[in-house]
């Protein structure tokens, strides 16, 4: 049990309940599911992410999709 005086303490200075982690510049990582290479060619064997990458691949042999 915290003493009288530990008490008061944290009363006046308040609670510390550690540093926070140090966040980083941007750098240069992916943070979305969308962009990421492995959830975009569906390689993480979820049927949508399959599905999808089914259906990037579909529209990117697209003739329209072709360049000129």
């Amino acid at each position: 049990m915290a003493s009288e005086e530990e008490i008061m303490y944290a009363m006046m200075h308040g609670i510390n309940f550690g540093s926070g982690q140090n966040k980083k510049a941007d750098d240069g990582k992916v943070k979305t599911k969308a962009r990421k290479k492995a959830y975009h060619t569906g390689a993480h064997n979820t049927g949508a992410a399959r599905h999808k990458a089914e259906i990037r691949q579909r529209v990117k042999n697209r003739p329209s999709q072709k360049k000129k």
